[in-house]
C-alpha cells in the first residue's frame, strides 16, 4: 500500500522515474529515440515491494508520455503487463 507522501521524482538527466523511501530507491529507466519512448528496466528493491510502488512508476511513465505525445515501447516485463491490465494506456503502445 502506498502512502500518502510518495512522490514519484522525474531525473531528466539519467531518464529514469524514481522513488525514494528511507535509503531505497525504486525506478523506472527509459530512453526516446524520436517520438517514442522506450521503458526498459523497473526496478522496485525487495523493502519496497507488494507496496504499488513498481506500478506507480509506470503509471507516471505512462502519463508522461501521453502528455508529451510520445508512442511507447517496452523491453520490461513489468511495463509490458501493467499495459495489458490498463487498456486506458494502450493507445499510444507500439
Amino acid at each position: 500500500m502506498q502512502t500518502k507522501d510518495t512522490n514519484v521524482i522525474h531525473d531528466l538527466k539519467r531518464k529514469r522515474f524514481e522513488i525514494k523511501i528511507d535509503a531505497h530507491t525504486a525506478e523506472l529507466a527509459y530512453y526516446i529515440n524520436g517520438d517514442i519512448i522506450v521503458f526498459t528496466h523497473t526496478g522496485v528493491p525487495p523493502a519496497l515491494e507488494g507496496q504499488g510502488i513498481g506500478s506507480l512508476l509506470v503509471k507516471t511513465g505512462l502519463q508522461y508520455a501521453k502528455e508529451n505525445n510520445l508512442k511507447v515501447e517496452s523491453t520490461c516485463w513489468f511495463v509490458s503487463r501493467y499495459i495489458d491490465r490498463h487498456p486506458d494506456f494502450q493507445d499510444p503502445v507500439d
